[in-house]
């Protein structure tokens, strides 16, 4: 199969029509070799429009690679420079990962699932993605040991954005997130000034719900 030629109609035919047009997305979108991030049995399929299930151990519940589309939205909506430390939530197999790694100066890739990190790892350092740390640790709490971050990319809808991520974030930084699930999700854009988070709601979209995040049930009488 012609992986490259696969990769530039994902870019032309998933992600341009989606009203993608930063020039620094779609071309990491070109660059990165997404079926290098895929389980083997489903390299064919590499480059579908759809969420691809990766190979958890289990632990953490179904993980999945983001469709095309949705990613490189949220991608675009963080507005990534050269000069960002990224905190990923959620790096699975490192796909994102190695997108992230070509828009910014680093980024810590976190992942729960010690397989799924282990496989980022192996994967990001043999393709040269040289600026990517993973780490392994609840997704919830994030990574404090490294933080402040610019970015927060949360890789994967969520019931709800916790305090203990935004309180990570540097002054003036920004954290992307799912929020929902199902078609009632809305892609947000959280940004920290002043000690102070105002979100904005940017676009509808559906993605799979990351392990934990879930939103704290009131008790009824």
């Amino acid at each position: 199969m012609n992986f490259e030629a696969a990769r530039i109609k994902m870019v032309d035919n998933q992600i341009r029509t989606t009203d993608v047009t930063s020039h620094a997305v779609l071309s990491a979108f070109l660059s990165v070799p997404r079926e290098e991030f895929v389980p083997a049995a489903m390299k064919p399929l590499a480059y579908i429009d759809t969420d691809i299930e990766l190979q958890a151990s289990g632990v953490s519940g179904r993980r999945y690679l983001m469709e095309p589309s949705p990613l490189a939205k949220l991608l675009q909506l963080a507005s990534i420079s050269k000069s960002d430390k990224v905190l990923e939530i959620g790096c699975g197999t490192g796909y994102a990962s190695a997108i992230l790694s070509t828009l910014a100066g680093s980024v810590v890739a976190l992942e729960c699932d010690a397989a799924l990190a282990s496989a980022a790892a192996e994967t990001l350092a043999r393709l040269g993605y040289s600026n990517v740390s993973v780490v392994t640790g609840d997704l919830e709490t994030g990574h404090a040991a490294a933080a402040p971050y610019d970015v927060i990319f949360v890789h994967g809808a969520v019931e709800a954005v916790p305090d203990s991520l935004l309180s990570q974030l540097n002054d003036r930084g920004r954290l992307i997130a799912v929020v929902g699930s199902g078609n009632a999700s809305r892609a947000k854009l959280y940004l920290r000034e002043n000690g102070i988070t105002s979100e904005r709601p940017a676009f509808n979209t559906a993605v799979k719900l990351l392990p934990g995040f879930r939103l704290a049930r009131e008790f009824v009488f």
